[in-house]
């Protein structure tokens, strides 16, 4: 995706984009493979809440860990997160038609693309826009949690238009965070691997979260 004349900085994006991908892909393969398995749905569904609490343990374990793992541990703690979230994902193969999954994750790729594309490129600096974002995420983690309770439709659907453009903007503003940290340790091949694959977990998250908002808005449900 990233185009750089500079061969070091096209190799790290290149790892970041594959790590990405692989998780991405076993996301996916998880998901879709427990949706087709009722033992496997018995399974999630039945422990359903215990999932979430794992995943958001090892994710925040991941980010609590950024400076002192390895990159091999790394790369483990990664595909761990990517598989329990194929766990939590495997209800939109049953919720959805599979023909308008394609669709929405093709859009997605296409959004996501753009605003990666843009993050790289830009001279504009998105740090100070990069905290707005953060503190509109936190926002957004409130109203979703009230609207748990109040169950309103038109609620749940300005959560997820604004959900998309703060995901948006965090993807371009993650890109920008990444090539900078790359010119900063273009020295130090361990700490690039490390960094490419806590930036893959970081374009992942932007891209499945604006992924599952644009489902929850334009997805076709299964009759």
């Amino acid at each position: 995706m990233v185009i750089d004349n500079n061969n070091g900085m096209s190799k790290f994006f290149s790892k970041v984009y594959l790590w990405m991908f692989i998780g991405l892909l076993i996301s996916g393969g998880v998901a879709y493979y427990t949706s087709i398995t009722p033992s496997m749905i018995k399974f999630v569904y039945g422990s359903y809440g215990w999932i979430l609490i794992t995943e958001l343990i090892v994710v925040i374990a991941f980010s609590a860990l950024r400076k002192k793992v390895s990159p091999g541990i790394a790369k483990v703690l990664f595909v761990t997160y990517a598989a329990i979230s194929g766990l939590t994902l495997s209800s939109i193969f049953l919720v959805y038609k599979i023909q308008s999954i394609g669709m929405v994750f093709l859009s997605s790729a296409l959004m996501f693309g753009l605003l990666a594309v843009y993050g790289y490129i830009t001279k504009t600096d998105l740090s100070s826009f990069g905290k707005i974002l953060l503190f509109a995420l936190l926002a957004i983690i409130i109203m979703s949690v009230i609207n748990i309770f109040a169950h309103n439709g038109t609620f749940g659907i300005i959560i997820s238009i604004i959900s998309i453009v703060v995901f948006l903007g965090l993807t371009a503003w993650d890109m920008q965070a990444l090539k900078a940290m790359y010119n900063y340790y273009a020295s130090d091949e361990k700490e690039l691997g490390k960094i490419a694959i806590y930036g893959a977990l970081d374009l992942y998250l932007d891209f499945i979260n604006i992924f599952l908002q644009l489902l929850n808005l334009f997805g076709k449900s299964k009759d």
